[in-house]
């Protein structure tokens, strides 16, 4: 399989052994690796958002990690600029640009293209949120319908994200969300990419989650979290949403005990795993989708 002229997209859920994969892979093909995920983008979460370690490089060289204050919001748009840079400096330098994480949007942008929606008021945002949680999602989707129209037979009652997103943005702007998708292009042709989807058997992915947070208190989470504290970050911020700070602030406030914090922990990222594998059932139909043997195989190939 020739993959030189390939930009290498790997995508799974939270724990599914995407970054391991990516740096087996960047060692056969004489690749770099490119963050793709919005909390690893920030330098001081790197136990919190499971950020890979200089050692996890394995002498590979990685882009666009721990990079961002989590002072400061980085948005799909900010990333999809730098992330054509770094495209362009990799092909130039006759590297295979490979870009690894589990922020969907951040894959889409690239392939589709950047939607330059208007940002939508995090009141109004809120209200819509609650709205659904109130109807639950067979009622607000018939409700989404009377909205937009246009939305009818292209998402699922059950996609909450994407049935909420396509509210708030057809009663914020007074425009569908696929008007805007209308005139909407990548830089980038779609035989230029190999998308590669891990879908882990969802048993072993529940246990690798649970692994996973356990080893994330064990290497520091709570001084990682106190560390965050101090820094007296803005509520409207992005990094205020990584998985785990709520939860260890709750502990260091002595609300509840070092067990339920790694529970609490555990169930919001199954929760984000689920909902990861939802969206990608929804939006990446055309990706390569790959069970851990298949991966196996597939690194044989090179």
């Amino acid at each position: 399989m020739d993959l030189k002229s390939k930009i290498i997209l790997i995508y799974g859920p939270t724990a599914s052994g995407k970054s391991k994969f990516a740096v087996k892979l960047a060692k056969k093909i004489n690749g770099e690796i490119i963050n793709a995920d919005s909390m690893q983008v920030y330098k001081e979460l790197q136990i919190i958002s499971a950020r890979p370690s200089q050692k996890d490089y394995q002498n590979i060289k990685h882009h666009l990690y721990g990079f961002q204050s989590v002072k400061k919001n980085f948005s799909t748009g900010d990333w999809l600029k730098l992330i054509n840079k770094k495209i362009l400096d990799l092909r130039k330098r006759k590297k295979i640009a490979i870009l690894v994480g589990g922020t969907g949007l951040y894959f889409i942008a690239l392939t589709n293209g950047l939607v330059n929606i208007p940002n939508i008021p995090i009141k109004l945002r809120t209200k819509i949120r609650s709205l659904h949680k109130k109807l639950g999602s067979k009622n607000f989707f018939s409700e989404l319908i009377k909205l937009d129209p246009l939305v009818k037979n292209r998402i699922k009652p059950s996609d909450t994200q994407r049935c909420i997103r396509a509210y708030e943005v057809k009663l914020f702007t007074k425009k569908s969300i696929y008007s805007w998708f209308k005139n909407t292009r990548s830089l980038y042709e779609q035989k230029d990419f190999h998308k590669i989807y891990l879908d882990f058997p969802r048993n072993d992915l529940l246990n690798r989650i649970s692994l996973r947070v356990q080893e994330m208190m064990k290497n520091g989470a709570v001084l990682e979290v106190k560390k965050f504290v101090r820094l007296k970050v803005p509520k409207d911020k992005t990094a205020n949403k990584a998985i785990g700070i709520r939860e260890v602030k709750e502990y260091l406030n002595k609300k509840i005990d070092f067990e339920e914090v790694i529970e609490k922990i555990s169930i919001k990222t199954r929760q984000y795993a689920k909902r990861q594998s939802t969206w990608a059932r929804g939006n990446m139909q055309n990706w390569n989708k790959m069970n851990p043997t298949q991966l196996k195989n597939f690194l044989k190939k090179f």
